[in-house]
């Protein structure tokens, strides 16, 4: 091996998304830059066995660890890498793919091979819930609840979260938090609250739509209780990237946050569920991670809004099924949801 090239590992989630992932791998065979990589691809075995990999690929100074998988893969590697020299570089093909989607990487893995071939390295900031990493969002509440049900589907997909996500806001009930932060302290009765290092949870829908990554601070969303006229306007909203511009959100920036709530329960960090505590504590980490990004980033505007509007219309007909006859309208709404959510996904 040629000790002037730069070692470059690629780890995969074979169980994550539904592209094939011998397909990548055989782009990556083509189209990376032999001359100047030395590549050692490595399949996840396990839960948690990316952290263990990259923590070693860590230690033994490799230039970059390449996620091939979604958002909880890509957490698992990045959390590995804070704050040392080797870079997370990312070739998406997850359920979400927040992340990736915030940074500008293709979702076509060709293009997201380019991308690691050009070598653009940034630093990013990252966030820790209770002292476990996250890089894209965090959060308490409804978003949370449908991560831990979506978790025991046993099917992945932009499909099985859509229908969890129906299925659960039917009964889910909002809660009353204890917010502190920076020297504040503030009570709401919430549907959800969301923390964003970045913008999106995933599949372009912007919970944090003023977020960014090297600010320093967390960008936080609080959804107030509302009712099923609100639907269409806030999802319209969520993935026009203005939903911070609705009246039953509010929006703020800080450092520190503690959120209190009345007993224990799950939380999500970049997706995944976990359960803790009443007391849940949220910071920033400045600068504290290298990721290979896209040099000439374009900002993929076109049809957002015709896309929008096609899910719009979908949940209008939701609405009009919710106040109809809830339970007998309910295989109709999760059918119409899917097309329309299809159609917005597609890229």
């Amino acid at each position: 091996m040629n000790e002037n090239k730069k070692k470059i590992a690629f780890i995969i989630n074979p169980i994550s998304g539904t592209q094939s992932k011998e397909q990548i791998l055989k782009w990556l065979d083509e189209k990376l830059d032999k001359e100047r990589y030395a590549q050692e691809v490595i399949y996840t075995e396990r839960a948690g066995h990316a952290v263990e990999i990259a923590a070693q690929k860590a230690q033994e100074d490799a230039h970059a660890v390449i996620a091939i998988g979604g958002d909880g893969t890509i957490n698992e590697i990045a959390r590995s890498l804070v704050h040392t020299k080797t870079a997370l570089g990312i070739i998406p093909c997850g359920s979400g793919n927040g992340l990736a989607r915030h940074l500008q990487i293709p979702m076509e893995p060709k293009k997201a091979i380019d991308i690691i071939n050009d070598g653009l390295i940034d630093i990013i900031d990252y966030g820790k819930i209770n002292d476990v990493p996250f890089f894209c969002t965090c959060g308490v509440g409804f978003d949370a609840f449908v991560s831990l049900q979506f978790s025991k589907a046993g099917r992945r997909g932009p499909l099985t979260y859509l229908e969890k996500t129906l299925l659960e806001s039917l009964k889910y009930r909002p809660e009353t938090y204890e917010l502190e932060m920076d020297g504040s302290t503030l009570r709401y009765k919430a549907f959800l609250i969301a923390c964003g290092n970045a913008s999106q949870y995933g599949n372009n829908a912007y919970i944090a739509p003023q977020a960014t990554l090297n600010d320093g601070l967390l960008d936080v969303t609080i959804l107030e209780p509302f009712t099923v006229l609100d639907v269409p306007s806030l999802s319209f909203q969520l993935f026009n990237k203005t939903i911070d511009q609705n009246s039953r959100i509010k929006t703020f920036r800080c450092q520190t946050l503690r959120i209190h709530r009345s007993k224990p329960g799950v939380v999500h960090f970049d997706g995944d569920p976990m359960m803790m505590g009443e007391n849940v504590d949220v910071k920033i980490m400045k600068k504290g991670l290298q990721v290979i990004v896209p040099r000439d980033a374009e900002k993929d505007t076109s049809n957002v809004l015709q896309r929008a509007q096609d899910y719009i219309n979908g949940l209008k007909q939701i609405n009009d099924a919710f106040v109809e006859d809830i339970a007998h309208k309910n295989k109709m709404i999760l059918d119409k949801g899917k097309r329309q959510f299809k159609k917005l996904t597609k890229m």
